[in-house]
């Protein structure tokens, strides 16, 4: 957590929901909303892949948003295997009035970003370690970014490629990553800024 990040609370569809949220050091060019893992595996807002991808977005010149999916943390509720989780996104993303948010999320919440992204018009989306084996990730838009682990061993690279592939969607390949990007934190935080508009 950053020493300028502030909590703020958001009322969500189950109740209360928990956010970190970070700022540029001047006036925000937008809205980063970003999706922690899985909250039945640990997944948290203090995630240090999500935390990567808020501080890439700060560094872009976005105020970062990262909330506890309903259940987790101080936020409200119970799991709903990716339904409610979908509105508790959408419920933080009417808090902060964004129009046109950037949408980001990490493993499971990379999902949860994607399949907000169908509902909503949305300024560009980043997707890291998307869950694709174990969620339904619909299409996502053109120009997305999605950045992924060349020896992920919770959802392979060929599965995501797989995804990809109908879509003609590049994927951003960081080499000998793993799923949580171990020692490639700054090589992640790289690939997000050299490759953002």
């Amino acid at each position: 957590m950053r020493a300028g990040t502030r909590r703020e609370t958001v009322a969500g569809p189950a109740g209360r929901l928990e956010c970190a949220v970070d700022d540029p050091a001047g006036a925000p060019r937008g809205i980063a909303l970003i999706a922690h893992p899985h909250p039945l595996f640990g997944g948290t807002l203090d995630n240090k892949v999500v935390q990567t991808l808020a501080r890439a977005f700060v560094e872009l010149g976005y105020a970062a948003w990262r909330p506890n999916f309903r259940g987790v943390g101080a936020s409200e509720g119970r799991h709903d295997e990716g339904r409610g989780e979908v509105e508790d996104l959408a419920a933080v993303l009417a808090h902060t009035g964004a129009a046109r948010p950037v949408l980001a999320g990490f493993s499971f919440g990379a999902a949860m970003a994607a399949k907000l992204a169908a509902r909503l018009p949305c300024e560009r989306v980043a997707l890291v370690g998307t869950a694709v084996t174990n969620q339904a990730v619909p299409p996502v838009p053109a120009g997305t970014l999605v950045i992924h682990g060349e020896a992920d061993e919770t959802i392979p690279l060929a599965a995501v490629l797989d995804w990809a592939r109908p879509q003609e969607l590049p994927v951003l390949v960081l080499p000998g990553a793993d799923h949580f990007f171990h020692r490639k934190l700054p090589a992640l935080k790289l690939a997000v800024t050299a490759n953002w508009k």
